[in-house]
């Protein structure tokens, strides 16, 4: 059997080939499928690798087009980002992502959960801290669209464009993460919850990994406080 790894690459070189511009659609599955000679479990496999790497985005509805995902208006992301402190990206983020980890339990895929198990196993295996990053990102954005909801989409894009363009100032004294690196750990109880369609589950392990994460770049952030209040709200749940 073609492993996803392989038929990702066969996917790649055939769009290459193929001479399709940025931002172009790409034919439909059942075409790619015959032209690849494969399954289409196996093919969304494979674009789910290709998109997680930044060579495609998927729509949905809409269809799969070539190149990364296409940036929200950079005005308002650049406005947002001169505007907004680190403080106040921790306070919408523990709003906002927990509920769309609670809403991806009970609307992803198998598709959606085989790409977030990707982008867990790619942060592990991660040669550097950039590209640790990049998957950990890929991962965050994964969950966001098994929500099928395409205004929390609109919201957490918007979030995740403007919690990139903040400089953080976190200190990296190693090359890569090291192999027993709490987030990896966190990745796992996140998506074994989404998996398993527990949804308050999910919820309360990504407010565990953001508390985590939270605690070693902002030790002055506001965790504690948002700690207590996702408590009580779950209790009222």
């Amino acid at each position: 059997m073609t492993s996803t790894t392989d038929l990702a690459q066969r996917l790649r070189d055939l769009i290459d080939t193929a001479g399709f511009r940025h931002n172009d659609r790409v034919p439909p599955e059942r075409e790619l499928c015959k032209a690849l000679g494969t399954t289409r479990n196996q093919l969304r496999k494979a674009l789910a690798e290709l998109e997680a790497q930044g060579r495609i985005w998927r729509h949905v509805g809409r269809g799969t087009f070539v190149g990364s995902r296409p940036v929200l208006n950079l005005r308002d992301v650049t406005y947002l980002g001169d505007q907004i402190k680190p403080e106040q990206v921790v306070e919408v983020r523990f709003t906002i992502e927990p509920q769309l980890c609670r809403l991806a339990a009970l609307h992803a895929t198998r598709s959606d959960r085989d790409q977030m198990r990707l982008c867990a196993q790619r942060c592990r295996e991660a040669e550097d801290w950039r590209s640790y990053e990049a998957w950990d990102n890929n991962l965050h954005h994964a969950i966001a669209r098994a929500t099928r909801n395409q205004l929390f989409l609109y919201f957490f894009e918007t979030l995740n464009s403007v919690r990139r363009s903040i400089l953080w100032g976190q200190p990296r004294v190693t090359r890569k993460p090291a192999e027993d690196y709490s987030s990896f750990f966190e990745h796992d109880d996140i998506v074994s919850a989404i998996g398993s369609g527990e949804g308050d589950l999910a919820a309360s392990a990504m407010h565990a990994h953001l508390q985590s994460v939270y605690s070693r770049i902002l030790p002055n952030s506001p965790t504690p406080e948002l700690a207590r209040q996702f408590t009580t709200d779950a209790g009222h749940g």
